[in-house]
């Protein structure tokens, strides 16, 4: 069962470079799913191959290309959003990139580097926020801008924590505000040559502006759809080849949603919450409209719901870290828990596997490491000495861990 997922996430990139690397948000797909990468449990800060500061702070997650981690970081006191190339190997920076920006009011979790970039062969992309501006920035792998472009001002009251995601030489992203009369909400593709639009669907504003990473489905007779996710739309399918939009049920979110869909063999699983609270997961199988575009296979309330966190799924097996603490695992079909424990701490960041583990940064940063399987198992609790609300990166026989003001490294064996 997990080969299949792997190969149907796989299958939908024309590229195998990308699935080596670590391209976006939780890797390939956004399905939080390593590649072979032999990641040790257990370690102690001299395990480390290295460890260093970054300008400013932030909750962004690192990406990475061949031997190169990208991260951004902000420091509000100078003003400035900062987009940094790392050596892979040994943390040495190659270059960085810096924008002054205009500090919006956001919630005292978020940051002004909350925005993961995404990467591909040709360079990074990312967004970031002031006071008056949306900004989508392209950067080749020297440092130098290819373009920019201006979305304006955005109205969320949490502030932004948008991540973009590439699909066939376009940069997709939702781009939605709070209710606001002077500001219409849109999802985009940019051509990312040039940055100019490819389509934007509009799309209603809600009471709580939602910031999800979309993710790629491939149906049974071989279709492909972008999945987004919103409180004002539920889960939608958009056709990638001109934005239209495919099917929606539009009443699946009842509340704000941060998480990422994510694949589950041919299962697309959701979540929404506010404050800490998650209130709803759902996961739907698209049926290519025949009797009905979309079966709901179950939803569950609010007890083993996550918020913030998107899960991880792997061999009929979905594993949900909470905000407030607890982990659980259910069957993907059926929706049945079969354990709930609290491993230590709470969380904001999102789970990754590695081979048969789970590792997740709680918010007191350490890495909370369980087995991924039917049965509970507490493999280890490795401390980063800082804070962290980020999700971990793998590529290469290395786990990269970003806390709220520093990069490390661990090592493969």
């Amino acid at each position: 069962m997990r080969f299949i997922a792997l190969c149907t996430v796989a299958g939908l990139f024309a590229s195998t470079a990308m699935a080596d690397n670590w391209p976006r948000f939780r890797g390939m797909n956004g399905s939080g799913v390593a590649q072979g990468s032999a990641i040790p449990a257990k370690w102690s800060d001299e395990d480390l191959a290295w460890k260093i500061a970054l300008p400013g702070m932030g909750h962004s997650s690192p990406v990475i290309w061949n031997d190169t981690v990208y991260v951004t970081s902000a420091d509000e006191k100078a003003k400035l959003f900062s987009l940094l190339a790392v050596r892979a190997s040994d943390g040495g920076t190659v270059w960085k990139r810096e924008y002054a920006f205009e500090p919006l009011s956001i919630h005292m979790l978020n940051s002004h580097a909350s925005n993961t970039p995404a990467v591909d062969e040709d360079g990074i992309y990312t967004l970031w926020f002031g006071q008056n501006h949306s900004r989508a920035v392209a950067v080749d792998h020297e440092g130098t801008e290819l373009w920019s472009r201006d979305f304006g001002r955005i109205a969320a009251r949490h502030g932004p924590s948008l991540s973009p995601m590439i699909y066939q030489g376009m940069l997709v992203f939702s781009l939605e505000h709070e209710l606001d009369a002077t500001l219409q909400s849109h999802w985009y593709a940019l051509d990312l040559r040039n940055g100019e639009i490819v389509w934007r669907v509009e799309r209603e504003s809600s009471q709580s502006a939602s910031s999800s990473v979309p993710c790629v489905y491939r149906s049974g007779t071989g279709k492909e759809w972008i999945i987004f996710t919103s409180r004002a739309h539920g889960i939608t399918a958009v056709d990638p080849t001109n934005g239209a939009v495919i099917w929606e049920e539009k009443s699946a979110m009842p509340a704000r949603v941060v998480s990422s869909p994510v694949l589950a063999e041919d299962l697309i699983v959701t979540t929404c919450g506010e404050s800490t609270k998650g209130i709803r997961l759902m996961a739907v199988r698209p049926t290519d409209g025949q009797p009905s575009p979309l079966q709901i296979v179950h939803f569950i309330e609010e007890k083993f719901v996550p918020y913030l966190p998107t899960p991880v799924a792997v061999d009929g097996l979905l594993f949900l870290f909470q905000d407030r603490g607890a982990v659980t695992c259910i069957e993907t079909e059926s929706g049945q828990v079969l354990w709930s424990e609290r491993p230590g701490g709470k969380f904001i960041g999102s789970p990754v596997l590695v081979e048969d583990r789970l590792y997740c940064i709680n918010t007191r940063g350490q890495v909370v490491v369980l087995k991924a399987a039917a049965e509970y198992e507490h493999l280890a609790l490795n401390d980063l000495g800082e804070p962290s609300q980020s999700t971990p990166a793998v590529a290469g026989g290395r786990m990269i861990l970003r806390t709220n003001s520093g990069l490390s490294c661990i090592a493969a064996p």
